[in-house]
């Protein structure tokens, strides 16, 4: 079964406002995505990085729904020590602390997608793809290569 990790940016996506047509059109790949994985198609794979970014999330009602979409996640993978030490080798190549600590999650869940709409992580990780131990990709860019398939 196909395993994707998402990270915060990609969570928030739906409750963006949706005035650009990228925008819109990466809440929709989200939302397509979560709900593949509600569907028992996917697993979804969190982890403590989310629940600990989504718990800052300053805005008390998006924070909320962002918990309630977490309640879905098939697996949440706690952090190790030894995925700290991973994340700061993440660190080195570029990413930024959070952004290497979901890497660093998601290498250990061994799925087989992490997405982002972050284009800094996007760009930092195709940078370092052959470094790296999971694919990283835009939610949107994802989901049209998987229905071509």
């Amino acid at each position: 079964m196909l395993r994707v990790y998402l990270d915060v940016c990609c969570l928030n996506r739906p409750f963006d406002t949706q005035g650009q047509d990228r925008l819109r059109l990466e809440a929709e790949a989200t939302l397509l995505i979560l709900k593949h994985c509600e569907a028992g198609e996917w697993h979804w794979v969190t982890s403590d990085v989310v629940h600990y970014e989504v718990d800052a999330v300053p805005n008390r009602d998006r924070r909320e729904r962002l918990k309630e979409m977490l309640k879905s996640a098939d697996t949440c993978i706690s952090l190790s020590k030894a995925m700290v030490k991973r994340g700061e080798e993440l660190k080195e190549m570029g990413l930024k602390a959070y952004d290497a600590l979901h890497v660093a999650c998601a290498e250990h869940a061994q799925v087989d997608v992490f997405l982002t709409t972050d284009d800094q992580l996007c760009r930092v990780a195709t940078r370092h793809a052959q470094r790296l131990k999971v694919r990283v990709e835009n939610p949107l860019t994802w989901l049209q290569e998987e229905y071509e398939r």
